[in-house]
């Protein structure tokens, strides 16, 4: 028996089926933990040995280096020589730069084009808006360049954008994307979002190269086929040839991400698109328990548009997945390190324990509480709480005004935000400091009285030392935490991130939010400066095992063996800015992005929410999120953990949903200020 016959064997009946059935267009459903890459592989390698293809002759697209990486490795093995190296094997922008390569003089370009990074294209609009004199205060070049990818991966240049008279903000955008295109087509370069729009162009405008790979690619192999956007499924459409030899392998409940330009409905519609298209499910799940899969699929049941299949495992049932109520977030993030402490590390390594959240700026509270007893921990896809630029911003205006020798701070605050103060006024201050044996401020002082600055400066100096001497009298009158409101306000730095309409700076506003909820929690500046400074000085390389935390959308494709799924709460999970807007579509992608969380978990999952979250300092009331009471009671133990919640708040011992006023509306957790505008409605079985 060959390898890949042996391979071919060991699978089980549907994974099987999908591997032998190689002709025509076929939709490989693959569950969470269903074997998706080695059904997927094993195919690809099943092609080449029965000679079907050659390796040459096979399309393989994988959504990141890595999968391809792995993919090509494991067809090596499996073929056991590097001759089956599959070349045409890669992301969709790896194979596109290779066809561009070859063809760029047929789009006017040369073959040695540049591919502009994230940094060339923000110089890049930045040059355009300054010539255009657009202010960038109120529109970045991050804004502007979400746009642009926006359309491009709607297939759309320039010339096909079409826009109302009446939107202004859409009319600038679009007045610099044509200018941007020309310039980077003067520089002989490409952008990451033209790789994928050029190739289809290129088989649109020229018959003859698309029938070059139409009639080169006997087979086409997609994975992760439901992250797909219009262009990525138009690319893929223009280079399936007569024979429609085409399997898309994907899971429709793992389908999280919209807001980078997925459209679910390419999986949804596959079978519709192609006559006589086959679907295999592959239902078996091999990572998790009976229980953890029984309670992902009830939950994910209540999603309309899918495809539909339901999880099973031979597995061991499992613990049952605990949903834990807390009375506030504060306890929700004691709780969960309790449950670590005394139960988690006696029995797994704290390495494959994760705790997944909706927001990234969740993590601040348990990072508190783990610094606090000494659990390690790393943050995934992001940066420590107190390592966020944002937050070192404002740390580092309280350092000052707590002490005026605090010239690093001081630095730091000269130019966030910026004032016009440059490299060499900086090194004017630092050098006179440093002579004189001052600190900064002194040295400001004492430049000012000289008559040392040009008069713009000058006076943009005197002003900022004239408010750090009004925040530090503030500081007697009033609470620190306090104090940083009034400084954000007073300084600009609030207003620089709200003019700014940018993602990157509406979660910068959020870490800023949390930052001055965790102040109320030490009783004066000192104390805070003292614990942040104890926080950021850990040595963040230390060796030895460390807790996980990452948002859900950033574990996708990992497991662990103990998952903790902390916040669930109508506003935050579903996310009500979601909600708002783009209503029930939304709903259910949050709801897919809980069957993700779910399903992460090999051996245990923990859910929980809490009664109550503080919110601007104020402690808001909150519910506990619709897809609680969407989990079925057979897999689940429900803790209250004996806090003394009042008669009014959830019971777990009744089904209840929640009908809300559409009047009501406001984002996150401002929607529960005003219980009267909660309606509860018992639902009868």
């Amino acid at each position: 028996m060959s390898k890949i016959e042996e391979l071919v064997d060991n699978l089980n009946k549907s994974q099987k089926e999908a591997v032998l059935d190689t002709d025509g267009p076929s939709l490989i459903v693959a569950g969470a933990g269903s074997g998706k890459t080695r059904v997927l592989t094993t195919r690809l390698a099943y092609i080449i040995s029965k000679k079907k293809a050659w390796s040459n002759q096979i399309l393989c697209v994988t959504f990141t280096n890595k999968a391809a990486r792995e993919m090509q490795n494991r067809v090596i093995h499996y073929l056991k020589g590097e001759s089956s190296a599959v070349p045409w094997l890669g992301t969709f922008h790896s194979i596109s730069v290779k066809i561009l390569r070859r063809h760029a003089e047929a789009l006017g370009y040369k073959s040695n084009f540049t591919i502009l990074d994230t940094d060339d294209q923000k110089k890049l609009v930045r040059k355009i808006l300054d010539s255009e004199n657009i202010d960038q205060k109120k529109i970045s070049p991050q804004f502007i360049l979400a746009y642009i990818d926006r359309w491009k991966n709607k297939g759309l240049l320039p010339q096909d954008v079409k826009v109302k008279n009446s939107n202004v903000l859409e009319k600038t955008i679009h007045k610099v994307y044509g200018t941007y295109q020309n310039k980077i087509k003067d520089l002989n370069a490409f952008d990451f979002g033209d790789l994928i729009l050029f190739c289809v162009k290129l088989f649109e405008k020229d018959e003859s190269i698309k029938r070059i790979y139409n009639s080169n690619f006997k087979y086409i192999l997609v994975d992760e086929y439901q992250d797909t956007n219009f262009i990525q499924n138009k690319w893929l459409n223009l280079l399936v040839n007569e024979n429609k030899n085409i399997c898309c392998v994907g899971d429709d409940d793992q389908s999280i991400y919209s807001w980078r330009g997925a459209e679910i409905k390419n999986f949804l519609t596959f079978d519709k698109i192609y006559d006589n298209c086959k679907v295999y499910k592959l239902e078996q799940n091999y990572r998790s328990t009976k229980n953890i899969l029984d309670t992902a699929s009830s939950l994910i049941s209540n999603n309309e548009k899918r495809v539909g299949k339901k999880l099973w495992s031979n597995g061991e049932e499992g613990e049952l997945v605990r949903l834990n109520c807390y009375a506030s977030g504060k306890e929700e993030a004691e709780g969960v390190s309790e449950v670590l402490d005394k139960k988690i590390r006696k029995k797994y390594s704290l390495n494959n324990v994760s705790i997944l959240f909706r927001a990234i700026y969740q993590t601040r509270e348990f990072e508190e509480r783990f610094l606090k007893i000494g659990i390690n921990y790393r943050v995934l896809g992001g940066i420590k709480f107190y390592e966020r630029a944002e937050i070192k911003d404002a740390v580092a205006y309280l350092r000052i005004i707590n002490q005026k020798y605090d010239d690093l701070a001081l630095e730091r605050t000269l130019s966030a935000p910026k004032k016009g103060i440059g490299e060499s006024t900086l090194r004017q201050i630092s050098e006179y400091a440093s002579k004189n044996k001052v600190c900064m401020e002194d040295s400001i002082l004492k430049l000012i009285e000289l008559d040392k600055f040009k008069p713009k400066v000058k006076n943009t100096i005197k002003q900022f030392i004239k408010l750090i001497e009004k925040w530090r009298n503030d500081l007697k009158k009033i609470k620190h935490f306090d104090l940083l409101k009034l400084i954000l306000d007073e300084s600009g730095y609030s207003s620089t991130l709200k003019n700014k309409k940018d993602l990157e700076n509406e979660n910068r506003l959020e870490n800023l939010k949390e930052l001055l909820r965790a102040m109320r929690d030490y009783d004066n500046l000192n104390s805070f400066l003292e614990h942040v400074a104890l926080a950021t000085s850990i040595d963040q390389d230390w060796e030895g095992e460390k807790v996980n935390l990452m948002t859900m959308h950033a574990a996708k494709g990992l497991e662990f063996d103990v998952v903790f799924l902390p916040g669930w709460e109508e506003g935050l999970f579903p996310h009500q800015k979601s909600l708002e807007e783009k209503g029930d579509f939304a709903l259910e992608e949050e709801r897919r992005l809980a069957y993700v969380g779910i399903t992460r978990a090999k051996k245990e999952a923990y859910i929980s929410f809490a009664m109550r979250r503080s919110y601007h300092g104020d402690w808001m009331d909150s519910l506990p999120s619709r897809f609680v009471n969407e989990l079925p009671d057979s897999s689940i133990e429900k803790n209250e953990n004996n806090n003394e919640l009042e008669d009014e708040d959830f019971d777990f011992n009744q089904d209840l949903t929640v009908e809300y006023d559409q009047e009501y509306r406001s984002p996150g957790w401002e929607r529960f200020k005003n219980k009267k505008l909660l309606k509860w409605k018992k639902l009868k079985n």
